[in-house]
């Protein structure tokens, strides 16, 4: 297939389907190795932003997906229906955190580095689509385990899990004492 073609073809299939698509499936759509369709994405990436299109190609891990440049925002939301906000307070935003970076994790994991019951900060991620259900955990109660979505990665401007900062043990020991600190306040009301 010549590369123009494929380009077309890829693009014609990013658009129609509105969300990611995993690299190796768009090589199989336009007959080419996944190196070779990496290539062709790059190109289409490069000539996006050196032409000053509304559109960019987005990677997350092993997909890409079409989206829509930021800045051409303030444009469509003359045109589009404003998108409702997403409010992560401090609660929301420390549960998101643990399970970012211990996943896949289940609630009571959740709540034994927290201290305290997380269920409304759970459902809360559920809703703003930044979490997700892995499956359940082979133990008794067989709990739910949960990760993070491709939104989570879109929201934080992350490509994949690799490019978040790490932890450092100070950090981690500060974030432990703040919420055993938060769960005596909780007792002592």
């Amino acid at each position: 297939m010549k590369r123009s073609k494929a380009e077309a073809v890829i693009e014609a299939v990013l658009f129609t389907m509105g969300e990611s698509v995993e690299i190796n499936r768009l090589a199989d759509v336009i007959e080419e190795d996944v190196e070779t369709t990496k290539e062709i994405l790059e190109g289409m990436s490069k000539r996006y932003a050196k032409e000053g299109r509304g559109i960019i190609l987005t990677q997350f891990d092993n997909a890409v997906q079409l989206c829509t440049k930021p800045d051409m925002y303030e444009y469509l939301i003359k045109i589009a229906k404003v998108p409702r906000k997403m409010t992560l307070t401090d609660t929301i935003l420390e549960t998101l955190s643990i399970i970012a970076y211990k996943q896949p994790v289940t609630r009571i994991e959740v709540e034994r580095v927290r201290g305290v019951s997380c269920d409304h900060a759970i459902n809360k991620l559920l809703e703003y689509d930044l979490i997700m259900e892995l499956g359940r955990l082979d133990a008794p109660g067989r709990p739910l385990l949960f990760g993070t979505t491709e939104q989570f990665l879109r929201c934080f401007g992350v490509k994949s899990l690799e490019e978040l900062p790490s932890l450092n043990p100070v950090q981690m020991e500060e974030f432990k004492q703040q919420a055993e600190a938060e769960v005596q306040l909780q007792l002592e009301v």
